[in-house]
């Protein structure tokens, strides 16, 4: 039996803060998956996409911190990867990515993304101060926990 190799990159989104708008947009699987495949496409044509798109999965997203993290195999993740530093906005905003880890397990990359994630909240909350609610704070709450149950 062969065994299916994977990469897992654990990455965050920039919005750019200088339209003067409260994060205009916002993220889901959906709007990173059809950024990402639209950006393969036109950088490496049909051909790239369709051999992307059999391991392409956004498997996390927090929309309160901005993380995600994707699955691409092994083969295609540098071509992922390529696409999407390539990506200057989702719909009209203006956004830039960050590759903050890659591994090859998804054990590594949910220790990871829980590690920079809870960071990134706590510095939410200092930036927010009173606009935090209980609201945001019980849906990054969930979130965390949709980490801790990714498939190990």
């Amino acid at each position: 039996m062969v065994h299916f190799k994977n990469r897992y990159m654990v990455m965050e989104v920039f919005i750019d803060a200088g339209r003067g708008e409260q994060d205009p947009v916002i993220l889901t699987q959906f709007n990173i998956t059809k950024v990402i495949r639209d950006s393969i496409q036109l950088n490496f044509g049909e051909c790239g996409l369709a051999t992307s798109l059999g391991s392409l999965q956004v498997k996390y997203v927090n929309p309160v911190t901005k993380l995600y993290i994707i699955r691409v195999s092994r083969e295609d993740h540098q071509k992922v990867w390529a696409a999407i530093t390539m990506v200057r906005c989702i719909g009209k905003i203006p956004v830039s990515f960050n590759l903050l880890d890659m591994s090859g397990s998804i054990r590594a990359c949910k220790k990871a993304a829980l590690e920079c994630d809870e960071a990134k909240f706590e510095q939410y909350k200092v930036a927010a101060g009173d606009r935090v609610t209980p609201e945001i704070i019980q849906s990054v709450q969930s979130c965390f926990e949709k980490i801790r149950g990714l498939e190990s």
